[in-house]
């Protein structure tokens, strides 16, 4: 067994606010690397959407989380003075920091060991539609 360091990227055209499923992208780029035990990193490079480990059997608990932030950080918020680029631009980024920007997920035989009802999402926090970069980085012994 060697030691290798795998780079992938996912790019991901969101329709504004909501979350994405990316965990098939995160598994493909995992495939590529041959890294049968170590870790994925994934790293979203934006400043208004973030990454979560959510629920991916109910898409009721999704909905919850939306409506969630929605009421935590709302866009009505008067004394925001960051809102050059609409009134979603603070909340977006408040978001963002109380989420994360990154996850790591340990890989066992090849695979992501996430739980029965576990997905890595993009949360996206914005509106309008955006193009996202998502760095996939696995690291990890290969295959003998």
């Amino acid at each position: 067994m060697a030691f290798t360091v795998h780079h992938g990227t996912v790019e991901v055209s969101t329709r504004g606010k909501g979350t994405l499923e990316i965990t098939a992208e995160v598994e493909r780029i995992l495939k590529e690397s041959s890294v049968r035990d170590g870790t994925v990193t994934v790293f979203v490079r934006h400043t208004s959407c973030s990454l979560v480990i959510m629920e991916n059997a109910a898409p009721s608990a999704r909905a919850d989380l939306h409506e969630f932030f929605e009421r935590l950080v709302p866009e009505s918020t008067p004394w925001f003075s960051h809102t050059c680029e609409g009134l979603d631009d603070m909340p977006s980024h408040i978001r963002m920091a109380l989420t994360r920007t990154s996850e790591t997920i340990p890989v066992t035989r090849s695979r992501l060991q996430l739980g029965t009802w576990q997905g890595i999402y993009l949360f996206e926090h914005r509106r309008a539609p955006h193009v996202r970069s998502i760095l996939v980085t696995v690291t990890g012994l290969t295959k003998d």
